[in-house]
């Protein structure tokens, strides 16, 4: 008789309803595009329905699921000077250390293939000389590249704020280990 191998069970998504949504949003713009050129006449209904979906999942992504799936938050202010300034949020090292994988793949990857989906469909409407949809596609693009750069800038300044609480940790650790080396003594 085989002795029953147990397998370590597989880790789920920790935010099930957020990653749905998180999808959802990206499809649907991507999905009324595709499908809105078949059934749809009206270059203007196209272009609204489609950008304001591309909108609302840029406003999803920036301020639900990227929160949620990879604890990660940004935006950009203008100054008083007038120059453009990056700001930056993300949980503590030790809450990012527990985001879920599944849920961090889901995230980085569909911000990725959208972007991808769209340079794709961007292409098409090169190649058929449509400068109205290419127009669409370009503001959907747009959107899609403004958050991969925001959650990228994001995520290197989070492993920055790590390296540098890391280096002043330990640097307190040598200090009071010196101090009470010589305190003894």
């Amino acid at each position: 008789m085989d002795p029953i191998q147990v397998q370590p069970p597989t880790e789920n998504y920790a935010n099930p309803k957020t990653c749905l949504f998180h999808v959802l949003f990206k499809a649907s713009a991507l999905a009324f595009y595709i499908l809105s050129t078949l059934f749809i006449s009206s270059f203007v209904i196209i272009f609204v329905v489609t950008v304001l979906l591309a909108a609302l999942d840029f406003w999803v992504v920036k301020n639900v699921s990227g929160r949620i799936l990879v604890g990660l938050r940004w935006w950009n202010e203008i100054d008083d000077m007038g120059e453009s300034v990056w700001k930056f949020e993300s949980l503590d090292q030790e809450s990012l250390a527990r985001i879920n994988k599944k849920d961090s793949w889901l995230f980085w990857w569909t911000l990725y293939l959208t972007a991808g989906a769209w340079i794709i469909l961007g292409t098409f409407s090169l190649i058929r000389l449509q400068a109205d949809y290419l127009l669409v596609v370009a503001v959907c693009l747009s959107l899609s590249i403004a958050n991969i750069v925001g959650f990228t800038k994001c995520r290197k300044d989070a492993k920055k704020q790590l390296q540098q609480f890391a280096t002043q940790t330990l640097a307190s650790r040598v200090s009071s280990t010196i101090q009470s080396a010589f305190s003894v003594v």
